[in-house]
């Protein structure tokens, strides 16, 4: 029953996680649709517009509390009970449910990011935990690999960070580092404004560069050995690396449309990754 909740929480979303994932083998796609389906409702409970800071604070401290006593066999969550069988199945280390949470605190409790330092530690938290997480469930042999997983983690956040700059702008949120804006002489207020100039331009490109060193420190950092079990993960980066290259190719104006990889494109994209690594390998 709870297995049929988690795969709707993943359609409804229609996500890039959701592509990618649902070309995995059954016991895998089960375990990483109840993941997922954590990830989410960790996520929504920081997005819940009508409620409070205060009130978000409360529900995600009982939402913690539930996770340790899941962990324990004592959740009263069905949702939780089936992600700490999927933990105790994968053997999945703890540790990255907990830094997730603490990415949502940090949500609440800030809205903007001075230097990179500070957006890289809420970058890790909010993404790079969930390759952690499931990289055990896709299975590896090469320890670099959990540097991919984290690299690509990092990459994938700073390319929705790019996307989503007008919607976060719209909640009073910055993600972008202060110091780089000042470096680009461009101001909070013409972000809020939505102000699309050269100056703007020349953030972006910044920011999208840094996003593409990532991207590539995930690549060296997977060795040929783990490839075929990291196709979804693969997938996932070649659908954000697409998003990125819209992007750029849109010149980064972000404030004049909606910039997005279709779900055609995610589908076609993760089936193609799907038969390299599956046929090739």
């Amino acid at each position: 029953m709870m297995i049929s909740q988690a795969k709707e929480i993943s359609k409804k979303s229609k996500s890039s996680f959701y592509y990618a994932f649902n070309l995995l083998p059954v016991d895998k796609r089960e375990a990483m649709t109840t993941l997922y389906a954590f990830c989410r409702k960790t996520d929504d409970i920081v997005d819940e517009n009508n409620l409070t800071s205060e009130t978000k604070s409360k529900d995600l401290q009982n939402w913690k509390t539930e996770l340790e006593k899941c962990l324990l066999g004592e959740s009263s969550l069905p949702l939780l009970n089936s992600l700490a069988v999927t933990i105790n199945q994968f053997k999945i280390p703890t540790e990255p449910f907990f830094d997730l949470i603490k990415g949502m605190e940090m949500d609440i409790s800030q809205s903007r990011y001075s230097t990179i330092d500070d957006l890289i530690t809420y970058c890790y938290r909010v993404a790079a935990t969930v390759g952690l997480m499931s990289i055990e469930i896709f299975g590896y042999k090469n320890i670099a690999t959990r540097k991919f997983a984290v690299n690509l983690g990092l990459a994938l956040q700073l390319t929705n960070i790019l996307r989503d700059i007008k919607k976060d702008a719209l909640a009073g949120r910055i993600y972008l580092p202060l110091e780089d804006l000042k470096r680009f002489n461009y101001s909070e207020e013409e972000l809020f404004a939505n102000v699309y100039n050269e100056n703007f331009v020349q953030l972006m490109r910044f920011e999208a560069n840094r996003a593409k060193a990532y991207f590539e420190n995930a690549n060296k950092n997977l060795d040929i050995v783990d490839k075929p079990s990291m196709f979804a993960a693969r997938a996932m980066q070649h659908i954000y690396f697409n998003l990125l290259k819209k992007l750029e190719a849109k010149n980064f104006n972000v404030f004049a449309e909606n910039i997005n990889v279709g779900k055609s494109e995610k589908a076609i994209i993760a089936l193609g990754v799907w038969a390299k690594y599956n046929l090739v390998y």
